[in-house]
């Protein structure tokens, strides 16, 4: 299981340094051809001339030449700054371009998963980065559209990917992109679906696909985030659930995998900024607090227009256990959503509720409870996360003896329609107040 997302200038970054020593070392050539005149000087200077040509081309030779075009690398920054919309039309018009090209759909299928993934409220890592999620009884619509727009450009890729690999065993790229389709669609499955036999199949399948890209170019760091992923993720499964998703036999070592998923982090070119946060998820996974709180804080830098990554940082900050740090940090990002333009979108029930949970902890029940409410009174909520909201506060009412409105809440809480995996809960309070754990 992984998200997947990257937004590094580093194939920018490797085209100017490049162009920048090529036409340094041009000028060298051109002074040095005004003293030399034999034939020998002026094949000893082409030949430097090729080998600098060679080597600007170097960073090329890892990764499927798309990746480091204008068009893909805005359409990652508009992704990591959650303007899906925008970077939904440059991805359409890099595949336009590339109609043949299995890692142009794989952008748009990126955008597309994620986007929904995004309404849906579960781009919160809080919901998954503890094993409750596994008995999360959650339902999750999504509309018939969507998902089937994402079997298509899964199936699409997957088949043209295929077909390469047919015409041409060695073909490292499309290893790769099928890959990538593949654990894109292992994610959405997982979260949206909670298909946990189907997507650890599909994740075990990513993996050899990145591991046959590896065995061509072991320098393909690219493909090291599903290997990463998957060593680190077997390794944590009991085999007992090994056995129930079907992946008994697979080897997982977790430092192999954290190990692989820092290369991606570092040399990756698709796999960046996806790599960095899912390393700040498994370290948080395993209460690896300082070095997860140093990858998050990077993201949270780099991307302060991406209001998750700061959202991220807060969680991991009241995970390590420093609720006031935690709460400025939420505090700092509301006030931020306030100025015009500042975030895209910004769905602050997710922040209204984690800065509840944290107040919560810190045992102010007054806040929390005022807090829950925000967080279920966003006009974007999802009714999962509304009805979970309801149900905190109701709990925060009743510690604080208002019974009239933790009932009222409850209610809500439990209403039919919508979302139920409150309801039981919310029901069994409405005949005893809750009094705490």
């Amino acid at each position: 299981m992984g998200l997947t997302f990257v937004c590094s200038h580093l194939g920018v970054e490797y085209v100017i340094q490049s162009m920048n020593y090529v036409k340094n070392r041009k000028n060298v050539i051109r002074e040095a051809l005004k003293f030399v005149r034999s034939k020998l000087a002026v094949l000893v200077l082409l030949g430097m001339v090729a080998d600098v040509m060679a080597w600007a081309d170097g960073p090329m030779l890892h990764t499927d030449p798309l990746n480091v075009e204008p068009m893909v690398r805005d359409g990652l920054l508009h992704f990591y700054n959650l303007d899906y919309d925008g970077a939904l039309q440059r991805f359409e018009a890099v595949e336009k371009a590339h109609p043949d090209s299995a890692m142009a759909k794989d952008y748009i299928l990126t955008v597309v998963i994620f986007r929904e993934l995004y309404h849906q409220d579960l781009l919160d890592t809080t919901y998954y980065a503890h094993d409750s999620f596994l008995s999360s009884k959650r339902e999750v619509d999504v509309p018939a559209a969507t998902r089937q727009r994402i079997e298509d450009l899964t199936d699409a890729v997957v088949s043209t990917c295929d077909q390469r690999i047919k015409a041409n065993g060695n073909d490292k790229d499309a290893y790769f992109e099928r890959g990538y389709a593949k654990g894109l669609h292992s994610a959405f499955i997982t979260l949206v679906d909670h298909s946990f036999t189907a997507a650890a199949r599909q994740g075990y399948a990513a993996r050899n696909d990145s591991e046959a890209a590896l065995k061509i170019d072991p320098q393909y760091a690219d493909a090291k985030m599903a290997v990463g992923i998957q060593q680190f993720a077997v390794a944590s499964l009991p085999r007992l659930v090994r056995m129930m998703v079907g992946i008994v036999g697979v080897g997982g070592n977790k430092e192999k995998g954290l190990d692989m998923l820092r290369d991606s982090a570092a040399h990756g070119y698709v796999t960046n900024v996806s790599s960095r946060t899912v390393l700040s998820l498994f370290l948080r996974h395993d209460a690896r607090y300082p070095e997860a709180l140093a990858m998050q804080h990077g993201l949270a830098v780099e991307f302060p227009h991406d209001y998750l990554f700061r959202l991220e940082e807060a969680n991991l900050t009241k995970d390590a256990g420093n609720g006031p740090g935690a709460i400025a940090i939420y505090r700092q990002v509301l006030a931020d959503a306030q100025k015009p333009g500042y975030f895209t979108d910004a769905r602050l029930q997710m922040v209204w509720f984690g800065l509840a949970d944290t107040e919560r902890g810190q045992n102010d029940i007054f806040d929390a409870a005022n807090d829950y409410v925000n967080a279920s009174e966003q006009p974007k909520c999802s009714d999962w996360l509304r009805k979970r909201a309801q149900l905190n506060a109701g709990e925060m009412f009743d510690l604080q003896h208002q019974r009239e409105k933790a009932v009222k809440l409850y209610r809500l809480a439990s209403a039919g329609g919508g979302d139920q995996s409150q309801a039981d809960t919310a029901r069994k309070y409405l005949k005893e107040p809750y009094a705490g754990k």
